[in-house]
């Protein structure tokens, strides 16, 4: 046995030893790659790149002679599909094919790439580069390459012209008032919604890139005199240290940065909306654009964010404070509406009015399972044709959730297998669920949680659960700022804007651990006092 153990010991260590030196290797050859630089030869250049690029059939290699005699050997490069053709047909090619035998070209020297890129380029945005590595990153996202004789420098020409999706209203946060602008794919587009409502030289917009396979494009947004530096340093340090082959979506980089990612509670906000994403910005927030998601993340983020719309700022804050107000019920309703109905059915009858007694156990006469075995399949009913209605094409899943819910309840009510009561506690949950969408996971897992623990223990239970998690949400922190904030610790100047949004000539002043460099937002008195006026 203990001959076995021994084994089985060095068999792990001996992998563990590979798994370190097949990551040094890597590791070597990612530096090795990083110092490879051009060299005067165009030919050899050329062999590299194709030697790099191996038998891809999307990715061009055009060679090409221009000059008075053809003298100049030439030669660009870009991937078919992600660079714009127009661009390299009617600007780049034809300046060389054709253009070039109008200009004077006897004494030019051979590689004398600064002279093509003043006089002969007319092409906005394009930068030299010598690093290879940084030339294949560029032409992979979609730029041309233009190499020429006799430069070690190659010129990097901006021709992105892939097809992207356009602005669109955002699907999961609509507003009856407000901009229906929505984030796209496209993270150029996404920096130009932000930047055309920020019009400010402080907003400050850096970009890096991250994946070892994917190279996805990552910008950092913020304003550098409202943003903490704290906070824009602690960003920049979790995401270059991130070290995975593939970012796919925002959700790779809200999983790898967040504090807690063993918490049901998202400390990561993010937003599908221009003005939204602008405004956190606005209030001392870092946004993190990625490439390839309408999803743009914003940290740091607290628990009353998820209670809070932009179209409370919209609108006059009577009808916000009250829908607002209503979004908090709804969370608590749709968390404990399934256990209380348990707990009071199983272990509290005299809590439950009489009349109301009697009618739950009319509807309850022949049911065979107890009233935890019950909710609790009800709930998996719930999740099901919600998942469903998700994943199915949008005209048959809506009526898979609708049909399914109404027939599905009817006949467990019809077959005695629910109580009719149970099914509107049921319905009720469900759609407040979807009152306050970014915690629709906490929900669902805290539902469940719950209804063990008031199935086992009764009304204890729920309050032992309560307990717990309160204890849990005031722990955590986002990114340095206490993610209950500014409930616990209390911040008086902010209740302004927590369970109810004071008038906006009344909120003068930013979050107070988010935005302190720059605390006021706006003057005191902000509104005009036309009454004075009037008098004067």
């Amino acid at each position: 046995m203990l001959r076995y153990l021994y084994k089985l010991f060095r068999l792990n260590h001996k992998d563990s030893n590979n798994d370190d030196s097949l990551k040094n290797s890597n590791l070597c050859e990612n530096q090795q790659t990083n110092e490879i630089k051009l060299s005067n030869n165009l030919k050899e250049n050329m062999d590299n790149l194709k030697n790099i690029f191996g038998q891809n059939t999307d990715v061009v290699f055009r060679e090409f002679s221009f000059g008075n005699n053809k003298q100049i050997k030439a030669a660009i490069i870009y991937v078919e599909g992600l660079a714009e053709k127009a661009i390299i047909n009617d600007v780049i090619m034809k300046s060389f094919m054709y253009d070039s035998s109008m200009t004077d070209m006897k004494n030019i020297k051979a590689g004398d790439i600064d002279f093509i890129k003043e006089n002969m380029m007319s092409v906005a945005n394009l930068r030299a580069m010598t690093d290879q590595s940084q030339i294949i990153d560029a032409c992979l996202s979609g730029e041309t390459i233009f190499l020429i004789d006799g430069a070690d420098r190659a010129l990097v020409i901006h021709s992105e012209g892939f097809e992207t999706r356009g602005v669109e209203e955002a699907k999961t946060e609509a507003v009856v008032r407000g901009p229906r602008e929505g984030f796209t794919e496209n993270i150029q587009t996404n920096m130009a919604l932000i930047r055309r409502r920020i019009k400010s030289p402080n907003l400050v917009f850096e970009s890096m890139r991250i994946g070892k396979q994917t190279r996805t494009s990552i910008c950092i947004v913020y304003l550098k005199n409202i943003a903490n530096p704290k906070i824009v340093e602690e960003v920049k340090k979790r995401l270059k240290n991130i070290n995975i082959d593939s970012v796919l979506e925002s959700g790779y980089i809200e999983q790898l940065i967040e504090d807690e990612p063993n918490s049901i509670f998202p400390t990561v906000g993010n937003s599908e909306k221009s003005d939204s994403a602008s405004s956190k910005i606005l209030e001392g927030r870092v946004c993190i654009i990625v490439d390839g998601t309408p999803f743009v993340l914003t940290v740091p983020m607290l628990f009353v964010e998820g209670f809070q719309s932009a179209e409370d700022y919209y609108s006059r804050p009577y009808l916000a404070n009250m829908i607002r107000i209503l979004r908090y019920f709804c969370f608590y309703i749709s968390i404990f509406a399934p256990v209380s109905y348990v707990v009071l059915s199983t272990f509290h009858q005299e809590l439950i009015p009489t009349t109301l007694l009697f009618t739950m156990a009319a509807g309850r006469e022949g049911v065979p399972f107890p009233a935890a075995v019950e909710a609790g399949l009800m709930i998996t009913t719930f999740e099901i044709l919600r998942e469903a209605g998700v994943r199915l094409p949008r005209p048959v899943g809506q009526a898979v959730s609708i049909v399914g819910a109404l027939v599905i309840g009817e006949a467990a009510v019809s077959a005695g297998l629910v109580g009719g009561l149970l099914v509107i506690v049921i319905a009720l949950t469900a759609v407040s669920s979807f009152v306050v969408p970014t915690f629709t996971d906490v929900i669902s897992i805290l539902r469940i949680v719950f209804l063990v623990l008031g199935s086992v223990l009764g009304i204890f239970g729920i309050g032992i659960g309560v307990i717990l998690v309160l204890a849990h949400a005031v722990s955590l922190n986002s990114f340095g700022v206490p993610y209950v904030t500014p409930l616990a610790p209390l911040v008086k100047e902010d209740i302004k804007d927590s369970i109810i949004r004071a008038p906006l000539y009344k909120m003068n002043k930013r979050p107070k651990l988010i935005g302190f460099l720059n605390v006021f937002r706006q003057s005191e008195d902000a509104k005009p006092d036309y009454d004075k006026e009037k008098n004067d």
